[in-house]
């Protein structure tokens, strides 16, 4: 062993001091690099100088200290095993779940049937984090809000605050629960080996007892064997589905209070006798809409003598006092059947209803008849003469509809036409010499076929000028008041009379548009029309219709 020579002591922890005279306390570089290489620095031969080695001793005496430095330093007890790795709960105990069965009992209050009831409930324990929760497995049409009772949470063990912990749990005890005692009888495989690998005895199991009410409410299953015959319901459906025998019939109902003949269509299912019956409705026949008039069911034919004193408003006619149901040799066309007491002559039936009766009963013999089925006649819309108020398009649009819609319009011939005038000067034809010196200009608008007449003012001749006529459609003298004919550009011609609404107007010129825009539709103008345009544009020195022009501007503006 070393000694510290300084002193006298061991070289041992504990017995080492600072040296009070050293003066440098820099680290010394022990390492030095020769060739890229780090090496130890080595002294100089003979200084007794080891940066490595305070001391120097033998190799016998350096595993003599390290073998005695740990017995003085942690006892003779050296081989201890390492410490375990701290595991925290939520990650040793993750998804780790206790789960107990048990029940409580709930008392039934003011109920002649049942005093108590027993509803079975799983308590879960969450073991990462010591919380517990409380859930009542659902049972079908029990009435009650069943599921989750008590919310996953630390739950109470007493009034001083106490937290239940696993290792208060055990089978066979009871644990009170927000004032609620709750008796738990038994738990999982899981949660019995984590319990005796903790040490803890688990007693005996018990189990939950019958609830009364629930054991009262179950019925014992019933069955029923259906004999095998030759009509079996099931073979039946098998060759008759969707075979319906189709006859048409008129419902006699004339015996009634305004009661008529109706069209009516019987149908008759083979697959299990039943019979519907749909009436046949006509556009605007004034009938509510519904087509049916006896939904599908099976019809009696004869009932028993002790059912019919009941009125059939009160008794349902069950199947047991039925003697005979209606079928198919009941159904003749051309003879009357009484079903409900309703009478139905059948005059006729579709294809697959004839076919039927030839294969499986030909003995009977179908007549069928022709009828009138028309429940009303036909009424002619009279539309009633035009009265002068409006248009008369817009008046005609009143009779054709409760709700009147605007008349439509040619809304292409608007677009072509729109803004093209055709106009004239005119001179009004009247026996009054007042009227002699009265210039007109007429205006026929394309887009619409409408006219309108302005008056030039003349100074001190009494009458006043402007707008004669506003823009309308003029009828031709002569047409009808229900089919009017009105005036077009073939109608106009130079030194040709315009009659407007009993006024007489004597044409004089025309605009050049006029003429240019008649030669382009000559194959629809009279001859004689373009002939008197073309003669008054050759003459020359006359008066013409520019000189109006401005008038013309005005009343157009206006």
């Amino acid at each position: 062993m070393s000694i510290n020579t300084r002193h006298g002591l061991p070289f041992l922890p504990g017995n080492s001091f600072r040296d009070l005279t050293k003066s440098a306390f820099h680290r010394a570089q022990t390492l030095d690099f020769k060739n890229g290489y780090a090496l130890p620095r080595r002294p100089a031969v003979g200084t007794g100088q080891d940066p490595l080695l305070s001391v120097n001793i033998s190799h016998s005496e350096r595993n003599q200290l390290i073998r005695d430095i740990p017995s003085l330093t942690y006892g003779t007890d050296t081989h201890r095993a390492p410490p375990l790795s701290f595991i925290p709960a939520h990650a040793a105990y993750d998804k780790k779940v206790l789960r107990f069965y048990g029940y409580f009992r709930q008392e039934v209050l003011h109920s002649p049937e049942e005093h108590f009831r027993i509803r079975p409930v799983v308590i879960y324990y969450h073991l990462e984090d010591d919380s517990m929760c409380v859930t009542e497995p659902p049972v079908e049409n029990s009435g009650i809000p069943q599921g989750k009772l008590i919310k996953r949470q630390r739950l109470p063990k007493n009034q001083r605050g106490d937290l239940y912990h696993w290792k208060d749990l055990n089978v066979g005890m009871d644990m009170s629960l927000f004032g609620t005692v709750y008796r738990i009888t038994h738990c999982d495989a899981f949660t019995q080996d984590f319990m005796e690998s903790q040490g803890i005895e688990l007693n005996e199991s018990e189990s939950i007892p019958n609830d009364p009410y629930t054991i009262r409410r179950v019925q014992a299953q019933q069955t029923h064997i259906t004999p095998y015959d030759h009509n079996h319901q099931l073979e039946r459906f098998l060759a008759l589905d969707r075979q319906v025998l189709r006859f048409y019939a008129l419902w006699d109902d004339s015996d009634s209070l305004y009661g008529e003949k109706r069209p009516v269509m019987l149908h008759y299912y083979l697959v299990d006798d039943s019979v519907d019956i749909c009436e046949h409705h006509e556009a605007n026949s004034g009938r509510d809409p519904f087509p049916v008039l006896l939904h599908r069911q099976k019809v009696p034919k004869h009932i028993k003598s002790s059912c019919e004193p009941f009125p059939s408003c009160v008794l349902e006619v069950s199947p047991q006092d039925v003697k005979e149901y209606f079928s198919p040799q009941d159904f003749r066309v051309g003879e009357e059947v009484t079903l409900m007491g309703r009478r139905f002559l059948l005059y006729d039936c579709d294809d697959f209803t004839r076919k039927y009766y030839e294969q499986n009963h030909p003995d009977i013999l179908l007549k069928p008849f022709t009828v009138d089925t028309r429940t009303q006649q036909d009424i002619t819309k009279v539309i009633p003469p035009y009265n002068g108020f409006g248009s008369l398009e817009d008046s005609l649009q009143n009779c054709l509809s409760l709700i009147p819609e605007p008349p439509k319009k040619d809304v292409i011939k608007l677009l072509e036409n729109d803004n093209k005038v055709l106009r004239y000067m005119a001179r009004l034809d009247s026996q009054n010499p007042l009227d002699e010196g009265r210039r007109f200009i007429l205006s026929y608008y394309l887009s619409d076929d409408m006219i309108s007449i302005f008056e030039k003012s003349t100074r001190n001749s009494g009458i006043i000028g402007g707008k004669f006529l506003e823009k309308t459609r003029v009828p031709k003298p002569g047409s009808s008041v229900e089919n009017p004919e009105y005036f077009g550009p073939a109608d106009f011609s130079i030194g040709g009379t315009v009659e407007v609404f009993g006024h007489r107007f004597v044409l004089m010129d025309a605009d050049r548009y006029v003429l240019s825009y008649l030669e382009s539709l000559s194959h629809h103008i009279p001859e004689h029309t373009l002939s008197s345009l073309r003669q008054k544009s050759c003459e020359k020195g006359k008066w013409t219709i520019h000189d109006y022009v401005s008038v013309a501007d005005i009343h157009f503006k206006s």
